[in-house]
């Protein structure tokens, strides 16, 4: 595993806007009552938000996690 990540700079705003409500602990579900959006939107600016981060399925690895790290990183 390649520990090289991508930076939330790449990310767009509301990719932040999910981020920063996962950081808080928000589930899908809350994302999408926060925001205004469906489950399905939160889902795949998910799967965006880890793209743009660099960060694989793993087994050993919580990607909601380790998403949450690099925001607060930022």
């Amino acid at each position: 595993r390649s520990d090289a990540r991508g930076t939330t700079a790449q990310l767009t705003p509301r990719e932040l806007d999910v981020l920063a409500l996962m950081a808080e602990g928000r589930s899908n579900a809350a994302v999408a009552h926060t925001l205004f959006i469906s489950e399905s939107a939160v889902a795949k600016h998910t799967a965006a938000i880890f793209t743009k981060l660099r960060i694989e399925p793993s087994a050993d690895d919580n990607r909601r996690v380790l998403a949450v790290l690099a925001y607060l990183k930022r």
